[in-house]
């Protein structure tokens, strides 16, 4: 069982328009803000800004699902056929991270938080 959609991660090739563009869209300031990522939280959702996700594969926005064994779920993933696109990374605070791509091309993002 997952925790449910609570983050989107858009991959920017200008991170200060996109920061501005979200910045108006959401009506609050970023939560983070950093050269390698922007973020926003507004209801209930964390909205993120990655200049450097097009290197990593990213076609569009990726939703990612928040689960309590990210080692357990990316293997469960990779055994339907889904490819490897980054494999479990730590992004600060005991936070993991990482996406698979399933057979049609469509990104697919997992987060465990450090309390899970």
């Amino acid at each position: 069982m997952t925790a449910g959609l609570q983050t989107i991660i858009y991959p920017v090739k200008d991170i200060e328009r996109a920061k501005a563009l979200f910045t108006a869209l959401l009506e609050v300031q970023p939560y983070a803000d950093e050269p390698y990522y922007v973020g926003f939280k507004d209801a209930g959702q964390d909205v993120g800004l990655d200049p450097n996700g097009h290197a990593k594969g990213m076609t569009g926005p990726v939703p990612y699902w928040h689960v309590p064994d990210i080692r357990a779920r990316l293997a469960a993933l990779l055994e339907t056929g889904a490819e490897l696109l980054q494999d479990v990374q730590d992004v600060g605070g005991g936070r993991l991270i990482a996406s698979v791509k399933d057979a049609d091309g469509n990104l697919v993002g997992l987060i465990q938080d450090a309390a899970a």
